[in-house]
């Protein structure tokens, strides 16, 4: 069975910092880019960043020289570090394939709340 099991989020205050971890199983791994991306209430779900098999990453311009996107094609993992955050990354966290739905379906996510 594909899955896909976020873990990590929490209440983190302005100017903090926190790292999420994807974990994957029931398929290869490997052959995929994989990304996190992020739904905020009332907006749609965002790719907030991505990374080939090779390791070469891309951000959106909004979290770009703050978040940094790892995979560990091994360990079939893919965490997101977190820097500098701010009320506006406030948002429910989501990891699957770039482009989703190749990989297989979304997990539960992880909330993460940035406030004081």
């Amino acid at each position: 069975q594909v899955k896909l099991v976020e873990s990590g989020g929490g209440l983190v205050q302005p100017g903090g910092s926190v790292r999420l971890s994807c974990v994957a199983s029931g398929t290869i791994f490997n052959i995929y880019n994989m990304g996190w991306y992020r739904q905020a209430p009332g907006k749609q779900r965002e790719l907030v960043a991505s990374i080939t098999p090779v390791h070469s990453a891309k951000y959106g311009d909004s979290v770009k020289g703050r978040f940094t996107i790892f995979r560990d094609n091994y360990a079939k993992t893919v965490s997101l570090q977190m820097t500098n955050l701010n009320p506006e990354d406030t948002a429910v966290y989501y990891c699957n394939s770039d482009p989703p739905g190749q990989f297989g379906p979304w997990g539960q996510g992880t909330q993460v709340t940035v406030s004081s």
